[in-house]
């Protein structure tokens, strides 16, 4: 990231707040601009008010799940803002990973990741 760039902001959504806040503060200190936010529909919310680079997204949220908030934000979305989202689940069979990505996630990564593998990823996809 050059000076001029503003650093790439990073949706986490995770209803563990504990884990959504953890990951969060470590993007923070890699100089990522982060929110936290803890149910799918505060994550829509954020996503079209206010669109970030990428979404780190719980799918196991209990009011809107995450594959309904990565439909509806590819949805509401204009098609020129190129959002990342990557799915973050506790399962990693063969149908999960299609899900996501029927979805419209970009990305998905099996619970509980590793916070450098997903900054390996947002610095190659970013």
């Amino acid at each position: 990231m050059s000076q001029k760039d503003p650093a790439p902001a990073i949706l986490v959504v995770d209803d563990n707040a504990d884990a959504a806040d953890s990951l969060a503060l470590i993007l923070e200190l890699e100089g990522f601009r982060t929110r936290a936010v803890y149910d799918g529909r505060a994550a829509l919310s954020a996503i079209v008010e206010d669109p970030p680079t990428a979404v780190l997204l719980d799918i196991g949220l209990p009011d809107l799940d995450g594959l309904e908030v990565a439909r509806q934000a590819r949805e509401r979305l204009p098609r020129a803002h190129r959002l990342l989202i990557v799915a973050l689940s506790g399962h990693g069979r063969a149908q999960d990973l299609a899900a996501a990505r029927s979805a419209g996630c970009d990305e998905h990564l099996v619970k509980p990741v590793d916070p450098d593998v997903v900054l390996e990823l947002l610095r190659q996809r970013l």
